[in-house]
């Protein structure tokens, strides 16, 4: 990590409050690298941790689409422990092992591409165009009308505004832990499928 990481405990009693907070998101975990990184600032690390503790559990899209989009981004940012993590978390929410392989190798759609939402590498339509929603997003920031509006006809304007806010959270995510080597992960590969 480029900076110390914070103290594992509360410094003062102003501090308690947040490491609470924090804790409690946690728990039964206890706080992580990237908490302790983030808690060099109090008010920066609660406000972290309300906004993705509202995208992790507070939003209405499918764990098997969000945990998608997260594991692309974190492939197209090269954020190791956040493909480590969501990856997995995408097997569990039902994204196929071939799908996730498709995930972690397909090759970037940008803004002007053409687009086949079909069926295949193991995905769903609906997975490829959140797919293809999270490179245009995270690699060129602007995305094509059809990809927006073929994404919005499947799954409704307040799902669109979540996916958005994750991948949005989950570039800032992965951004932060790159910058800093959060983690030490940097110089390690990414774990494969079978390897999840």
């Amino acid at each position: 990590m480029r900076v110390p990481y914070a103290p594992k405990e509360p410094p003062t009693e102003e501090d308690k409050p947040v490491y609470e907070r924090i804790a409690a998101r946690r728990a039964p975990r206890p706080l992580i690298p990237l908490d302790l990184a983030l808690l060099h600032n109090t008010a920066v690390a609660d406000g972290w941790n309300s906004f993705i503790g509202a995208i992790r559990t507070k939003t209405s899209v499918a764990d098997s689409l969000k945990e998608l989009a997260i594991a692309r981004v974190a492939v197209l940012n090269h954020a190791v422990h956040e493909w480590d993590v969501h990856a997995a978390l995408a097997l569990k929410g039902g994204i196929s092992k071939e799908g996730l392989e498709t995930a972690f190798a397909a090759e970037v759609v940008k803004k002007g591409d053409k687009v086949d939402f079909g069926e295949k590498g193991g995905l769903t339509k609906e997975q490829w165009m959140v797919l293809v929603y999270a490179d245009q997003m995270t690699v060129g920031v602007e995305v094509d009308d059809g990809v927006a509006g073929a994404l919005r006809e499947a799954l409704g304007d307040k799902q669109v505004v979540e996916l958005t806010a994750t991948i949005a959270a989950y570039n800032c995510v992965s951004r932060f832990l790159v910058a800093l080597d959060v983690g030490e992960c940097n110089g390690r590969p990414m774990k494969k499928v079978d390897d999840l």
